[in-house]
Order: structure tokens, then C-alpha cells, then sequence
């Protein structure tokens, strides 16, 4: 939901779709697997199979290209659990473009996100991905003034829970709009009303791609290293609880940082948010530096070295960031670091927040690039597994 570390507000992840057309068998969505080669800004590598969408994580926010209107128009949005309004504008120079299939509603809306902002007014139209899949009448917000958003792409595919978009109708401050998989599925284009994401992390010597599926698990999970997914129960905790919001506790080796407590799982934060006190626990069993130019924790090669496993208990499960999971990717330190530094950071920052504001801790796409997730809307669960990314020494 855009609260990403300001000095990380230009890195980005480019996804996009390719396929065939879809078609509905009983309880999932099948499609013939295609692969292929696409340029988007020349450097986005494109692969469909079944109902994923393959993306290919050059930065760290995931997008995805997709197509509004007849004839259609192509924008590049920012894939995000943390909202569930769609829209475009954030490139001025890339407008919205009405076509017969739009509806002008009249109606005044707005998103304000931690660290952006959008109003304009809602359209409905038609939402299709190059692999044939196509949403019609859909919600779409088109802007008329954003701040701070990053012209290289375009706006928003907003795949949070529902109740994220009440208060976005200026004129019906109470009522709610449809998301991408509500009318997904009750279009009947997917069976049930899921959606999941799986990422490779981001290095400079593999097809670092991700998938984004709508309705159904991936058709080969073997294929992508992908184990049992194991769900747990949206949290009650207020203000959480209208997120895709989960309660954990997190040691840092043997030592307990963080007991039970409830924060949000957001593919459009870059980094894992922990609140102060587990934040400086942290800093001090690490023994890392706070490097103030950059807001972040650094540490020598040999603090480094001592790193120990950062385990997050989440329901009956564990999930382990492994040392080198839990660094920014070193190939990339260019992206904060201009003069390309060899230096070490760490990807945990502090939240600002104390453990009882109910608003505790953010999983990011650090987090998320480790793990495969699901989110169910019908049964309000976040599930999570270990792919063949979890464990590997990347960074």
C-alpha cells in the first residue's frame, strides 16, 4: 500500500501477461502453457502457464500489464495487497482512454495511501490480459490528481479484502466497490474466489520471474519447488484487521523479538516493517549499524557472517529467513547506494510504532519473495509456503 522506505520509492518489479484463452472446467481455470519472450520498457522477460501470470522481478514493486477498454489500451499497475481500488492515472503523459465499452459514472473518488494519494472519478469498463481472460463492468478509478506515484507505472490492481474500498466514494462514504477477483469470480471466470503470488528473488544471473494466480493453486506447485500450503486466519485486531492482516510472534535465532501480534502481509512494501521494540532487539542481537543517509541497518562481513536464521511463527508454522534473506540484495545496492558501495544492508527496518497499536508489523516483498502466498477471500485466511527460493543463498 505504498510505504515503501522513501529511498526506495523508484524501485520497482515488472510483471506482465501473456496465454491463451481461458477455459472453466468444474473447480479451476485451465490454460495451454505457452512461453515466450516480450519486451516491456525492454526489460521485462514474459512466461504463461495455466492461470499464473509469470513476471519478471527486475526491482522490487510487482506490476502488471494489463488492458482497459475495446479497443483496448495497455497501463503498467502496481500489484497490491495492501488496497483493493483499481485505477490509473499516475502517468500523466498516459492517460485513461474512454472507448464505447466505458461508463462515465460521475461519482467523485478518492485513495490515500501512507506515502501517496489519488482522486478522480469512477469509470467502469472492461479489464482483459493477454492471455484471454477478460473482466467487464469492472470499478476503475480515473484520476484527475496523484501524488506520489512514480510515472513509470501507470496505477493500481488492487487485490486486497473488499472492505479496503469503503470510504473511497466520496458521495457514499460507507459503500463498498467490487475488486478484481470479486468480479473475476462471479463473472464466472474463476471458481473460487482466491488469489496467489509466487516470486523469484531478484539477481542479476536468473529468469528472476514471479507469478500472480487468480482462482486456483498453480497446476505443477512440484515445478516450482512449491510445498504445502499451510493458512491461517485473518486476524481481529484493530486497525489490521481489514487487511490481508495475520497475527505472528518472530525470534531472531533462539531469542523471541516479537510475541503474538497482528500487522499486515503487502506486496507494495519493499521491506519487513517491525515494530520499535522488536526492531531494536534486532539491531542488538545483530550487532548492525544504523546508517542514517539511508535509514537502514548495515553490517560488517563479519557480523555478517554470525547472522543467525530470523524465524517468524505464523499459526501451527514456522517460516525462516535465512542470513542471506534477510540482506538486500548486493547487485542492486546501486539503487540506494549511488556510489555502488559493497555494503551490506539489512531489509528489517523499524516501524515507528509501539507492539499495542494493533497496527504492528508489515511483510513486504522481501518476505514475499521467499515464500508463496495465498489470499482467500470466501474463508478470510492468508496461506503461505516454502518454494525452491526459501532457502537459497542469493543476496
Amino acid at each position: 500500500m505504498f510505504s515503501v522506505a522513501s529511498l526506495l520509492t523508484r524501485i520497482l518489479l515488472a510483471l506482465s501477461i501473456t496465454g491463451s484463452p481461458v477455459e472453466v472446467r468444474s473447480s479451476r481455470i485451465t490454460l495451454p502453457m505457452t512461453r515466450r519472450l516480450k519486451a516491456v520498457n525492454g526489460t521485462n522477460l514474459v512466461q504463461r502457464d495455466d492461470t499464473n501470470i509469470f513476471m519478471r522481478n527486475y526491482q522490487l514493486i510487482a506490476c502488471v500489464m494489463v488492458r482497459i477498454g475495446i479497443p483496448p489500451t495497455h497501463y503498467n499497475l502496481v500489484v497490491d495487497t495492501g488496497s483493493s481500488l483499481t485505477w490509473i492515472g499516475g502517468d500523466p503523459e498516459h492517460p485513461y482512454e474512454p472507448t464505447h465499452s466505458g461508463y462515465d459514472t460521475e461519482r467523485a473518488i478518492k485513495e490515500i495511501y501512507p506515502s501517496a494519494s489519488f482522486t478522480g472519478i469512477l469509470w467502469t469498463d472492461t479489464i482483459s490480459f493477454e492471455n484471454g481472460l477478460t473482466v467487464t463492468k469492472m470499478p476503475i478509478g480515473v484520476g484527475d490528481h496523484v501524488e506520489g506515484v512514480d510515472r513509470e507505472y501507470d496505477g493500481v490492481l488492487g487485490i486486497g479484502p473488499k472492505i479496503l474500498t469503503r470510504g473511497v466514494l466520496e458521495d457514499a462514504p460507507t459503500q463498498t466497490l467490487s475488486t478484481i477477483t470479486d468480479r473475476l469470480f462471479f463473472q464466472g471466470k474463476i471458481s473460487q474466489r482466491l488469489v496467489s503470488l509466487y516470486f523469484q528473488p531478484s539477481h542479476e544471473n536468473i529468469d528472476d520471474s514471479g507469478i500472480l494466480t487468480f482462482g486456483n493453486d498453480p497446476t505443477d506447485p512440484h515445478k516450482y519447488g512449491i510445498g504445502n500450503v499451510a493458512y491461517t486466519t485473518t486476524t481481529a485486531t484493530q486497525p489490521s484487521s481489514i487487511f490481508w492482516a495475520i497475527d505472528q510472534s518472530v525470534a531472531y535465532g533462539n531469542m523471541e523479538i516479537l510475541g503474538v501480534t497482528a500487522g499486515i502481509v503487502d506486496s507494495s512494501t519493499t521491506l519487513i516493517y517491525l515494530p520499535s521494540d522488536a526492531y531494536e532487539k534486532y539491531k542488538a542481537a545483530t550487532g548492525a549499524d544504523y546508517e542514517q543517509r539511508t535509514g537502514l541497518l548495515t553490517l560488517t562481513p563479519e557480523k555478517y557472517r554470525a547472522l543467525q536464521p530470523l524465524h517468524f511463527h505464523i499459526g501451527e508454522q514456522t517460516y525462516t529467513l535465512s542470513p542471506n534473506a534477510q540482506i538486500w540484495p548486493r547487485h542492486h545496492n546501486d539503487q540506494i547506494d549511488e556510489s555502488g558501495e559493497d555494503v551490506i544492508y539489512l531489509v528489517i527496518v523499524d516501524r515507528n510504532k509501539p507492539t499495542d497499536s494493533g497496527d504492528h508489523f508489515v511483510l513486504g516483498y522481501v518476505f514475499l519473495q521467499r515464500f508463496y502466498s495465498v489470499y482467500d477471500v470466501t474463508n478470510s485466511r492468508v496461506g503461505f509456503a516454502t518454494t525452491m527460493w526459501t532457502d537459497v543463498d542469493i543476496n
